[in-house]
C-alpha cells in the first residue's frame, strides 16, 4: 500500500504519527511518503530576498518539518520518501495523492475557522473535496 503522510510539524502531526504507531499501522510492506507544503512567500518578500535566499528558506523550512518526522518513522523501521513543495497545502496534497496513485492519505487535523472546520481543519476539508483517495484524519 502507498501511504501519503501529510505533515506540517505541528502537534497534530505528532499526534497523527503516534496514532499510527499505537494502532500498528506501520508496516515495512507499505511505501510511505511524508509530504509538507509551504505557503509561497509574498511577491515583495521574494523580490527583496532574491531567489537564492528564498530557495534556502524553503529548504530550511522543509527540513525543519521533515527531520523529526523522518527520525520518528525510522525508529519504527520505516524509511519514508520525504518531499516538500510550495503552494496551497490542500491542493498540493490532493494533487500529489492523485498523481502518485496513493492508496491512503493520513493527516492530522485541528478545528478553527468556519463551522465545518470545527470538526475538520481547512486543509483537511480541501483534501477531502479535492481528491478521491481515502483520507484518515487523526484528531
Amino acid at each position: 500500500m502507498k501511504v501519503l503522510l501529510a505533515v506540517d510539524g505541528s502537534s497534530y502531526t505528532k499526534k497523527m504519527l503516534a496514532y499510527l504507531a499505537a494502532h500498528d499501522m506501520y508496516s515495512t510492506k507499505n511505501e510511505y511518503t511524508a509530504f509538507t507544503a509551504q505557503l509561497v512567500l509574498p511577491t515583495q518578500a521574494r523580490t527583496a530576498l532574491g531567489k537564492e535566499l528564498v530557495a534556502k528558506y524553503y529548504e530550511d523550512e522543509g527540513l525543519r518539518v521533515m527531520n523529526p518526522v523522518k527520525k520518528y518513522l525510522e525508529r519504527h523501521k520505516i524509511v519514508p520518501q520525504c518531499i516538500w513543495k510550495t503552494g496551497k497545502p490542500g491542493e498540493l496534497i490532493s494533487k500529489i495523492a492523485t498523481e502518485g496513485k496513493y492508496d491512503l492519505i493520513v493527516m492530522g487535523s485541528h478545528g478553527h475557522g468556519a463551522l465545518v472546520n470545527l470538526v475538520v481543519g481547512s486543509v483537511a476539508t480541501e483534501v477531502l473535496a479535492g481528491c478521491k483517495t481515502p483520507v484518515l484524519i487523526v484528531r
